[in-house]
């Protein structure tokens, strides 16, 4: 985030983002969508944050692929499928379909985890508070971002603190479902207090006033975020021109 590409404004990289899924949406070419993973590839790197979009992909986007391509090419029936053995058939047509599917799923969740990766929450507040949104708004839409990450963070301290209680949570598969219920009533009741806390705080900085409120941050639009504004623009007219389909 403390990168050249970091410092676009939000708004800025979301054209960027919209630009990526409109074309891999309407495009039927797998080539398309690998010159477009290979462009969040890039962004990535040139932003350095390289190993954690890997990291991510692999942990989430890499397994959901995967698993789509093979229920698609050998459990989906489709006209041409021929039997191997039990349930289990291949498809030249599943085959097609779930290159088409997973290559669009991979271009589009790429260039979602390079955005979130190299754009912070307060980056994204300002710029709303920027354009006039609703404060309330503001917030659910701040607070949902940092629900995953606080909540990962959350349920890890109370898995140490289990460990350190002497409770096994490493294991077998069973013995890690033994160990995910105790947890869920810390993580459930913890969220909540937390919940109640951060009302308390708001409230105490005057987010209920009905006056207009000031910022110590702010981010401003550069001349640069113009002209990749413009660049996408201009891309999505040639594509939707003249360009593959």
């Amino acid at each position: 985030m403390h990168s050249a590409i970091g410092k676009w404004y939000p708004s800025t990289k979301l054209v960027i983002v919209l630009t990526v899924i409109l074309i891999s949406m309407f495009s039927t070419l797998p080539l398309v969508q690998v010159i477009l993973f290979a462009a969040a590839v890039l962004l990535s790197l040139a932003a350095g944050t390289l190993g954690n979009f890997y990291k991510t992909f692999f942990k989430s986007i890499f397994v959901i692929v995967v698993f789509i391509f093979l229920v698609q090419v050998f459990i989906v029936r489709n006209e041409d499928s021929q039997m191997i053995w039990w349930f289990i058939g291949y498809s030249k047509l599943g085959l097609a379909t779930s290159i088409g599917l997973s290559s669009r799923i991979i271009a589009i969740s790429s260039i979602i985890i390079w955005f979130f990766q190299v754009t912070s929450v307060k980056d994204i507040v300002s710029a709303l508070e920027k354009a006039r949104i609703p404060k309330k708004v503001t917030f659910v839409i701040a607070a949902t971002i940092q629900l995953v990450p606080q909540m990962t963070k959350l349920s890890q301290t109370i898995s140490d603190a289990q460990k350190a209680r002497g409770i096994e949570t490493e294991g077998s598969v069973l013995t890690r479902m033994k160990a995910f219920i105790p947890m869920m009533g810390p993580l459930v009741l913890t969220s909540i207090q937390q919940t109640d806390e951060r009302v308390l705080t708001l409230e105490s900085r005057g987010f209920s006033a009905p006056v207009r409120k000031t910022s110590y941050y702010s981010v401003q639009k550069t001349g640069i975020d113009r002209l990749l504004v413009l660049v996408c623009v201009m891309i999505l007219v040639a594509y939707f021109i003249g360009g593959p389909k």
